[in-house]
């Protein structure tokens, strides 16, 4: 069965550059990623090994509002930017998405077509994926998408540490340990991802929280009236960096 795991988490932002230097103020490595011309938006990028924060920004207005093809993460930004930078949306990495697509339509999932996107990085490098957008939502929470890189995880990791494009952490080592989501009904939220998304149960759940692991990282619904990815924690060694944590817009980042 193909397996899924967190590849990256969206932030919507309207300034790419201001996000890359509070990022820089705490120690953290970003950088420009690159456009999307299909859509007209743009992005900057914080590698975690192969999970990334991506902060996605509208970059031409006019392409964004008439897009080439639909893109669900286009209309988020359109939505929520510029009034919230919020994070909202999870990107779950498969190797077989054929597979992963025909298991999520025999559960019921209402799903676009799989799409093909490519942009060249900041080494011009060109950058190709096919991804999937699962439509709707549950209890007002918006699911994650689904996207297969070219070449598997072990490839991809050597090129991009290789080329620049993954770098260390000036403020230390530094890994995913869970994304947070702020939804109305928590028991109810992990039972239906764990259906659609295998997620396994890390402890008995509460009323207020249910806590779940994917491939190593959590997934944690906790009670709020957000009904969205709401934080990212991080493991860290830095002593600068250990129970500290730092927003951008509505985004919370904290490290534990």
């Amino acid at each position: 069965m193909a397996e899924l795991k967190l590849d990256h988490a969206v932030h919507y932002v309207n300034d790419l550059n201001h996000c890359i230097n509070i990022f820089h103020e705490n120690g953290l490595a970003a950088s420009k990623g690159g456009s999307h011309t299909k859509w007209g938006t743009h992005n900057a990028l914080s590698y975690f090994e192969l999970f990334y924060v991506e902060f996605l920004g509208i970059e031409d207005i006019k392409l964004a509002k008439n897009p080439e093809e639909p893109n669900l993460l286009v209309d988020d930004a359109l939505t929520f930017l510029p009034e919230n930078e919020v994070l909202a949306r999870l990107a779950l990495r498969t190797d077989d998405i054929e597979e992963v697509r025909r298991r999520l339509l025999n559960k019921g999932a209402d799903l676009s077509p799989i799409t093909y996107g490519k942009r060249l990085n900041a080494q011009g490098q060109l950058i190709e994926w096919r991804m999937m957008m699962i439509e709707g939502d549950f209890n007002g929470l918006s699911y994650p998408f689904i996207i297969q890189w070219n070449g598997n995880d072990q490839e991809r990791l050597r090129t991009m540490i290789e080329s620049g494009v993954i770098r260390p952490h000036p403020g230390g080592e530094i890994s995913l340990h869970s994304a947070v989501f702020e939804v109305s009904n928590p028991l109810e939220t992990a039972a239906h991802w764990q259906e659609l998304f295998t997620l396994s149960p890390v402890n008995m759940p509460s009323r207020n929280i249910a806590e779940h692991s994917i491939s190593g990282s959590r997934i944690v619904f906790k009670e709020g009236h957000l009904n969205r990815l709401s934080k990212l924690v991080f493991r860290t060694n830095s002593t600068a960096l250990k129970g500290t944590s730092l927003k951008i817009g509505q985004g919370e980042y904290e490290f534990i």
